[in-house]
């Protein structure tokens, strides 16, 4: 199906200095960009033999709280 020019002109495309100087760039940057994602993302750790981990249930707040039921120092009347 190819002939053999077309498979000689893609053996030298590949194998020119350009290529191939872009090529190992783009892995260096690559491999640059994932190092620093990982170093500020860190992965959680998952394993199947562990048990997920509960959540700690919060205190109720109560209605006072919210509603500020105490001398709020404004100065305001209600």
């Amino acid at each position: 199906m190819f002939s053999r020019e077309l498979l000689t002109f893609l053996i030298r495309v590949i194998t020119s200095w350009q290529i191939i100087v872009v090529t190992v760039a783009l892995v260096i940057y690559i491999t640059l960009v994932s190092h620093v994602a990982r170093m500020y993302h860190p992965r959680a750790s998952f394993s199947f033999n562990s048990k997920p981990k509960k959540e700690k249930k919060e205190k109720p707040v109560e209605a006072e709280e919210i509603s500020g039921g105490g001398d709020d120092d404004l100065g305001l009347e209600e």
